[in-house]
């Protein structure tokens, strides 16, 4: 009897040592900090939940940020080591701020619709009004200008805006004040909006044609001296992605949507159909549209009239060295 208990204690502490050497030899998880607008970047959410980023050896510290300000402070800051947003911010972050920003990784184009008030029916109407954007000289502010200016309306002389930070703000704003007259707005929100009598005066696609919106990038710097995590991390963000994207997942997917934006179903349905197949949604594979970012420095240099009017070469905000080593770590696409 007394072999036969010493046997089983000596089999548990075998077993209990044998589990700690196995925690001593995992290697600790490396912490990325991560900012966002707006919201949680959908991948991101599936990436932890599913333990896609613990695989690659991460562990997620995210902030969603109120503004685009605020974010691109937050960043050429050394207070995130990442940023998804508009990739416009890191070229306003270059250009305007003169921080050392590269975009690393696409992820969706654009979805925004000009949203206006029930009493406005054309984009003449807009003449006089205030009009609410994130930031005046980035990103959908700069889509929403270009849209005016194609009908001859210019900001400052023909209508006013006003920053008022990121979309579902501006959208509750409109709701309150009746004066706030339209906005770039994207899905969820947008479908929320035209429910609740907005009316869309039409898409980003439509009027300016395509745009390389939501993406990550980062202090070039950091990127060199950490070159293997940020790898890790964008294949993460792909895996996850990939699972966004599979026909099998929808159900899933509309879940998560409806459990992470606090979502009715038939919005969360609408939003993921959109996503999926509409120009401007999720990225296969968070890819970077080329095409897209050169229209958002094109709509840069004839709005803002960035360097001239002529835009650069988009190599010099965007280098796609790293995204390839991500994709390298992954298993062919089914």
């Amino acid at each position: 009897m007394k072999v036969s208990r010493f046997i089983c204690w000596s089999a548990a502490v075998a077993l209990l040592a044998a589990g700690m050497a196995a925690l001593a030899q995992a290697p600790a998880l490396q912490t990325i900090r991560v900012i966002s607008l707006p919201g949680r970047p959908l991948p991101l959410v599936v990436a932890e939940k599913q333990g896609i980023l613990a695989r690659h050896g991460i562990a997620l510290q995210l902030e969603v940020m109120p503004n685009s300000s605020d974010l691109r402070g937050a960043l050429a800051g050394g207070k995130a080591d990442l940023a998804h947003a508009a990739v416009d911010n890191a070229v306003a972050m270059v250009e305007l701020a003169g921080a050392d920003v590269l975009i690393v990784m696409g992820g969706e184009g654009s979805l925004n619709e000009l949203i206006v008030q029930p009493d406005i029916k054309s984009i003449s109407d807009l003449r006089g009004k205030t009009l609410l954007v994130d930031a005046p000289n980035t990103a959908y502010a700069l889509q929403l200008k270009k849209i005016l200016l194609a009908k001859g309306l210019q900001a400052g002389r023909d209508y006013q805006i006003k920053p008022l930070g990121a979309t579902p703000q501006r959208l509750v704003a409109m709701r309150e004040h009746k004066e706030y007259a339209a906005s770039m707005l994207a899905p969820p929100t947008s479908i929320l909006a035209k429910r609740a009598g907005f009316l869309s005066l039409g898409a980003t696609q439509e009027l300016i044609g395509p745009y390389q919106a939501g993406g990550a990038f980062v202090l070039r710097p950091w990127a060199r001296e950490h070159a293997d995590l940020l790898a890790h991390y964008l294949a993460a963000y792909i895996e996850a992605q990939r699972w966004l994207l599979a026909p099998a997942n929808k159900q899933a997917v509309i879940d998560l949507l409806m459990q992470d934006a606090h979502l009715p179903a038939d919005v969360a349905a609408e939003t993921y159909q959109l996503e999926i197949s509409s120009p401007g949604g999720w990225a296969q594979d968070a890819r970077f549209d080329l095409q897209g970012f050169q229209n958002v420095l094109k709509l840069r240099a004839e709005v803002e009239g960035q360097w001239g009017g002529k835009p650069p070469a988009p190599e010099k905000y965007y280098d796609s060295a790293v995204y390839q080593k991500a994709l390298g770590m992954l298993q062919p696409k089914q």
